[in-house]
């Protein structure tokens, strides 16, 4: 069980407890009336530093559909931190208050901060360019109820790989899974970072290659994860200008793949997925959208120790 437990990073979880976390999250998809009332009475606290719609609003309507309430900010100027407040203060106030913290800040390594002075569950909702491991669970989930699997896997990542969080947590995920095999898709200057490939794929034995246009790649894919190129991110917008557009997903490209490819992305999209593609059947990027809700329910309950076997005549396994 997860009761109790901060979830900092993907790797904070076993991929056997990941197993038992979505089966719980296929289990509320079959049932959802069965948890309504699983987290009644309990409080969660949304705190974002950083602008988000689909993170924040995912959690709070999966407490909401737990039975649970909400409360929170979602930018800092809602807060007492552009008082000067410490996080380390906000962090213990706030969990005075509540049973469980789902937290965005863009500074590295302000969730491991936060789940040292907390005195309940912290998840990491997004910590700069770190993590985002409740992302890379709905990435999983989504994998996973698609393919039937999780392993054997060609996964094509593209676009902004040097600062994308979620290309990252993903990359770190699906390497702990047996026979995948990645192809990294970029400019030379967006290139996934050294230790991803040295930490992360060479001690996992996976194999991966690197290369520049999508059109050379996508026939060969499983699974294509596209991102943004991050405007947020650059500290030079000539390099974001020049770099912005460098994939785009278009019908003329969905030509080449495969007709079992599936096609994901975290969101917001700018224009890397242009419009047409979203009828394709193979697009399953606003699927991912309410998986993303469901992992959270279930990740919610667990953490608060209400996510056992549902009642009876609910669909756990």
């Amino acid at each position: 069980m997860l009761e109790g437990r901060h979830v900092i990073e993907p790797g904070s979880l076993s991929v056997e407890e990941l197993d038992r976390l979505f089966d719980l999250a296929e289990a509320i998809v079959r049932n959802p009336d069965d948890y309504m009332d699983a987290c009644r009475g309990k409080i969660l606290a949304t705190l974002f530093f950083e602008p988000s719609t689909r993170t924040r609003l995912s959690f709070e309507a999966a407490m909401q559909r737990l039975g649970g309430t909400t409360l929170g900010f979602a930018e800092p100027n809602a807060s007492s931190t552009s008082k000067g407040e410490s996080l380390s203060d906000t962090i213990r106030t706030v969990s005075a208050y509540a049973d469980v913290i789902a937290m965005r800040n863009p500074k590295e390594g302000a969730a491991l901060l936060a789940s040292q002075v907390s005195d309940v569950p912290v998840i990491n909702a997004g910590d700069g360019g770190h993590h985002h491991p409740t992302q890379t669970l709905t990435d999983l989930m989504t994998i996973r109820s698609i393919k039937g699997k999780t392993g054997g896997l060609t996964i094509g990542l593209c676009g902004d790989l040097k600062f994308g969080r979620t290309v990252h947590s993903l990359a770190k995920a699906m390497a702990r899974y047996p026979r995948n095999r990645f192809v990294l898709i970029s400019p030379p200057e967006l290139e996934i970072p050294d230790y991803i490939i040295s930490r992360v794929f060479k001690p996992a034995g996976a194999q991966f290659s690197q290369v520049r246009r999508l059109e050379d790649a996508i026939g060969d894919l499983d699974i294509l994860y596209m991102t943004r190129v991050q405007k947020e991110r650059f500290f030079n917008e000539q390099d974001y200008v020049r770099l912005k557009d460098s994939y785009i997903l278009d019908a003329d490209k969905m030509r080449l793949a495969r007709d079992d490819l599936t096609v994901l992305h975290p969101l917001p999209r700018v224009n890397e997925i242009a419009t047409e593609v979203d009828a394709d059947p193979r697009a399953a990027y606003f699927r991912q959208v309410k998986f993303g809700m469901y992992v959270r329910m279930a990740l919610i309950a667990q953490l608060l120790g209400r996510g056992a076997a549902p009642k009876k005549g609910g669909g756990g396994r």
